[in-house]
């Protein structure tokens, strides 16, 4: 038989397999390991996966990949991230250290708001060369599929450029770029006291527009006491639906407001940060269906004394994701291997559930359970060769890379030096 690609001498390979579903409970503790494994590629997916030496026998190739006894995982998924921006927001993480809270910073005109007239200003190539070097970073660090997010344009204009930038980076690189519209992440400083003008606009003009344009699959808002309120919020999530977008929202990240119980009525697909979400709030979503999607990193960066509960969510049966939530303010941080780190020493994650929750999980928060974060047959050939000892080196490890190999779709993207 005939493969494209063969990789052979995988000393461990941690398929994660879960027939495409979000992993739960102890399923979340199974790596689905196969020892001395090999794997055929065609077309960009996964043929066959099988012992080293049956794979190597039962094909031809074009190219033989030898992982030298090295471990082999999925690739990572990045499912919550904001790199669409022009500068970086250094001086708040001073004010920060200086005693000034998130909000704080934000009521006083920092934040995203501070993000926004630089956006605004700058052109779609503009854009895409600033975040172009952000995202490849990302990739040598095993992300092989992101999501993407606008939100600092707060403009309908501006928005539709910012997806604009997200959709030629898509073509530029070789990793998979998912589009999220996040027009309601802020209000602008001219609605500041004119929600219902803002809100207006949202409805009537930006997501109609959004959909025309044809770049984003979701639709992303920022549910929280000082920017949206849950009335707010299901008005535009509503919206947001009716035109064919998929929901997501930044829910209960600071205080309890029953983010998380509207995010289970709307039907998200995902429910982010989740840091004071209540228990109520976190069984709605699991009777919903929808995916937990953790951000230790942002939490880290913000010095918090409190992270959300993941221990408790997989004791209570939930999916778990986990997110850098890589962003110019809040959390400029581009590493999964790090977030994972910060899931186990923070949030409560054995090693194998903070990878699950960083590919299999991860892949279901983007509504891509069945193409990517798992090594299976007909899945795309996505996957990191590591020279560590174990799985638990990942998170264990902090500060330097160990990743030898980033393949996307069975085609190196990344090589260590």
């Amino acid at each position: 038989m005939k493969a494209d690609t063969i990789i052979i001498n995988i000393g461990q390979a941690a398929t994660m397999a879960s027939g495409g579903k979000a992993k739960i409970a102890e399923q979340m503790n199974d790596a689905g390991i196969l020892q001395n494994a090999g794997i055929a590629i065609k077309d960009g997916r996964i043929l066959e996966i099988g012992p080293s030496g049956e794979i190597e026998k039962k094909y031809h190739w074009d190219e033989a990949i030898d992982a030298k006894g090295r471990i082999v995982t999925p690739g990572f998924v990045d499912s919550h991230t904001h790199p669409v921006f022009v500068h970086t927001r250094e001086d708040e993480f001073a004010m920060r250290l200086a005693g000034k809270s998130y909000v704080e910073i934000s009521m006083a005109g920092g934040g995203i708001r501070s993000s926004i007239a630089s956006s605004r200003d700058a052109s779609v190539e503009e854009l895409v060369e600033l975040s172009l070097p952000r995202i490849q970073k990302m990739m040598a660090l095993g992300t092989t599929t992101l999501e993407a997010k606008s939100g600092y344009g707060l403009s309908t204009q501006s928005e539709l450029k910012q997806l604009a930038a997200i959709a030629e980076l898509a073509k530029i690189l070789p990793i998979d770029i998912i589009a999220t519209f996040m027009g309601a992440h802020e209000y602008p400083i001219e609605y500041e006291k004119d929600h219902e003008g803002y809100l207006t606009i949202l409805i009537e003009e930006m997501i109609p527009a959004v959909k025309e344009q044809g770049i984003a699959e979701f639709c992303d808002i920022f549910t929280e006491a000082h920017v949206f309120s849950i009335a707010e919020s299901r008005r535009v999530l509503k919206a947001a639906r009716e035109q064919g977008l998929k929901l997501k929202m930044h829910a209960d990240e600071i205080i309890p407001i029953g983010g998380a119980e509207l995010a289970a009525e709307m039907g998200c697909v995902s429910a982010d940060h989740l840091g004071a979400a209540s228990d109520n709030g976190l069984m709605a979503l699991k009777a919903a269906g929808v995916i937990p999607t953790l951000l230790p990193a942002t939490l880290f960066s913000l010095a918090a004394k409190t992270y959300a509960r993941g221990r408790f969510m997989i004791d209570s049966g939930l999916p778990v994701a986990i997110a850098t939530d890589y962003n110019p303010g809040s959390c400029n941080c581009d590493s999964m291997p790090f977030t994972m780190s910060l899931a186990c020493l923070q949030m409560g994650l054995t090693p194998v559930e903070a990878l699950s929750a960083a590919t299999i999980n991860a892949a279901c928060a983007l509504d891509r359970g069945d193409q990517v974060g798992s090594l299976e047959v007909g899945k795309l050939a996505d996957m990191i060769i590591w020279d560590i000892p174990s799985l638990n080196f990942i998170p264990y490890h902090l500060g330097s890379s160990h990743i030898v190999k980033v393949l996307k779709r069975g085609r190196c993207i990344f090589k260590a030096q």
